[in-house]
């Protein structure tokens, strides 16, 4: 029997003619949608989630061609863009009946919340990213042997076949190498949520490239276009990184701050899967931004 949240609902809700997402609601109150990341599902929130929804309304979907939701075959690059990946989320919320939501997002979750802030404005209330940088200065940060950290993306970047077929070969030693370095603590991962995210992960290796190799084509061109044209996150935004910036020699607060004239920044001193490893304080961090 697959793992899932305590006390939490699921359905599935259609958001495109073609997609359904799979989605976990709990709670009453104020909405929060919380967008997991890479390379898990909904599960990650599963602390988080039972702590926020006694007073809130969660939300916790597996985003586009992840976890249970729908996997459309990538038939040109808007397929698993952000901009598409944060129309779903919106679309979501509204048919579970929320016009305006707050939302937090961890690692790829994360960049679909950022993409949804600058897209969708009058439906964020709040904002909260963790653990990543906007996809355009991902890239920039990214340069010399410390690129070698991230390796996944110029793997998952290169064009539709070999990247596929690679990673499919080994699915479960590819997956779990991230989830056995990027964990401080490796008990925050139980084996059977491991093994759940295993599972979704070997059964999603197309689309989750896709999904990777948007973030190395239309996902920049779209944050090179807010860029440009001064765009700007208007709602309160709270941020939550590990000290990626002195390994890769950028300041993430000064990365950040130029999206946002509202943001608060701090750096956790637990590993990637902070939702996971220090639940607590994520729980609270979001309930100060909701204060906001």
């Amino acid at each position: 029997m697959e793992p899932t949240i305590t006390g939490f609902d699921y359905q599935r809700v259609a958001v495109t003619d073609d997609v359904s997402l799979s989605v976990a609601v709990g709670g009453s109150g104020t909405p929060i949608v919380l967008l997991h990341g890479f390379p898990e599902t909904h599960l990650m929130w599963r602390h988080v989630a039972t702590d926020l929804a006694a007073d809130h309304t969660v939300i916790c979907p597996d985003l586009r061609g992840y976890g249970d939701s729908g996997k459309p075959a990538a038939d040109g690059p808007d397929t698993y863009a952000k901009r598409t990946m944060a129309r779903d989320i919106v679309t979501l919320a509204k048919k579970l009946g929320h016009d305006r939501f707050a939302l937090a997002g961890h690692d790829r979750g994360a960049l679909v919340a950022f993409r949804a802030g600058l897209d969708h404005p009058d439906a964020i209330t709040h904002l909260a990213c963790l653990d990543v940088l906007p996809t355009v200065d991902m890239w920039e940060a990214l340069h010399g042997t410390t690129a070698a950290v991230g390796f996944h993306l110029y793997l998952m970047a290169q064009p539709a076949g070999l990247p596929e077929r690679m990673i499919a070969a080994s699915a479960d030693a590819f997956f779990g190498h991230f989830l056995d370095l990027w964990a401080n603590d490796p008990e925050a991962i139980p084996g059977d949520i491991r093994a759940a995210y295993l599972r979704a992960c070997r059964n999603a290796v197309p689309s989750i490239v896709a999904d990777y190799r948007a973030s190395a084509g239309i996902d920049v061109e779209h944050d090179q276009d807010d860029r440009a044209a001064g765009n700007k996150l208007t709602m309160p935004v709270t941020v939550l990184q590990q000290d990626w910036g002195a390994a890769l020699g950028y300041e993430a607060a000064t990365v950040w701050g130029a999206w946002s004239s509202d943001l608060r920044h701090s750096t956790v001193s637990c590993g990637h899967f902070m939702a996971e490893e220090a639940p607590t304080d994520i729980a609270e961090a979001l309930r100060d931004l909701l204060a906001r």
